[in-house]
C-alpha cells in the first residue's frame, strides 16, 4: 500500500542524512539532456533500465515512476530549469522504510558536452539507510549505464 513521505524541499538535497551524489561527463548538449529528463518522462525506460514505466501526472507538474523490483514513486516536480536544473520529490511510494527522497539532476556545460551531476537525497529507517548505503556501488553503476546509454540515444554514438 502506497505511503504519504515527508514533504521536502529543494535544499534537501543539501541536508538530507543520507546524500549519494554521482557524476559523469557525456557529450550531448544540456538542452537535449534537459528535454530528455524533464519533457520526455515515458521516454525514460529507453535509457535507465531501473526504471519500467514513468508517465507525467498532475498536467506535468508531477510524475508517476515504476521501478524495477514493483516500487512504484508518486514525485512532484521541485525544480525545472531547462539546460541547468531538473529536481522531484517523492510524495508517496510503496517502497518500505522511505521517509523523504528528494533527486536532483545538475546539468553543467563542460567543454562541447555536460556534466552531469545525479544527487539521490533520502531520510528513512535505520534498515532503509544501511540498504541505501550498501546500494551505492550498484546505483552508482546503475546511473553510469543510463547516463551513457541516454548520451548515445541523444547522440547517436555507439561510445
Amino acid at each position: 500500500m502506497p505511503r504519504r513521505l515527508r514533504s521536502v524541499d529543494v535544499e534537501f538535497t543539501e541536508t538530507a542524512p543520507l546524500r549519494l551524489v554521482f557524476a559523469a561527463e557525456v557529450s550531448a548538449a544540456p538542452e537535449d539532456l534537459y528535454r530528455a529528463l524533464a519533457d520526455d518522462v515515458p521516454g525514460w525506460p529507453g535509457w535507465f533500465t531501473a526504471v519500467t514505466a514513468a508517465r507525467p501526472t498532475a498536467g506535468g507538474a508531477g510524475r508517476e515512476v515504476r521501478l524495477k523490483g514493483g516500487f512504484v514513486i508518486s514525485e512532484t516536480i521541485m525544480a525545472a530549469e531547462p539546460g541547468k536544473r531538473y529536481a522531484y520529490r517523492a510524495d508517496r511510494t510503496n517502497a518500505p522504510g522511505m521517509r523523504a527522497l528528494l533527486e536532483e539532476w545538475r546539468l553543467t556545460p563542460a567543454g562541447t558536452g555536460t556534466r552531469v551531476r545525479w544527487t539521490f537525497a533520502a531520510d528513512g529507517s535505520a534498515p532503509f539507510r544501511l540498504a541505501l548505503r550498501l546500494a551505492r556501488p550498484g546505483m552508482g553503476r546503475s546511473f553510469r549505464d543510463a547516463v551513457r546509454n541516454l548520451d548515445r540515444r541523444l547522440t547517436g554514438s555507439a561510445a
